[in-house]
């Protein structure tokens, strides 16, 4: 089964985590349509709107691949509680994964498992005719 092997990536991206500012380190994974599983942690600056979370990472790893279709997402965080994509994550997340399932794990291993469409439901869509489209 894929989830395990995608949570296990999730959590090894974590340990390569720089994140001095926010001592949060993060981790994700992305399955892609291949089979191919693409991981990342969190990278901080201390400008911080120049950090790359570790969803973006983990994304915009596979898709430099060249990877087009995605499966599911996995985020991981050495917390009590479930971290979720940001909001500019699960934008990025919209345009190239679509309404895929994210898996949330917190430090226990407990999981919590949501459509995108239900952590972000009034996405921007794709451009059509050089404006973005609203639902």
């Amino acid at each position: 089964m894929m989830r395990p092997r995608l949570i296990e990536a999730a959590r090894k991206a974590r340990r390569n985590s720089y994140s001095p500012y926010s001592r949060l380190k993060v981790g994700a994974a992305v399955a892609a349509g291949s089979g191919k599983v693409y991981s990342s942690g969190n990278v901080e600056n201390c400008c911080y709107a120049l950090t790359i979370c570790a969803e973006r990472g983990a994304l915009y790893h596979a898709v430099a691949c060249g990877e087009r279709r995605f499966t599911a997402l996995a985020v991981t965080a050495d917390t009590k509680e479930f971290v979720s994509p940001c909001g500019a994550c699960r934008q990025v997340i919209w345009e190239l994964a679509g309404d895929l399932e994210v898996v949330m794990v917190n430090r226990r291993g407990t999981t919590r498992t949501a459509r995108l469409s239900s952590l972000y439901p009034l996405p921007y869509k794709k451009k059509s005719k050089g404006r973005l489209l609203n639902p």
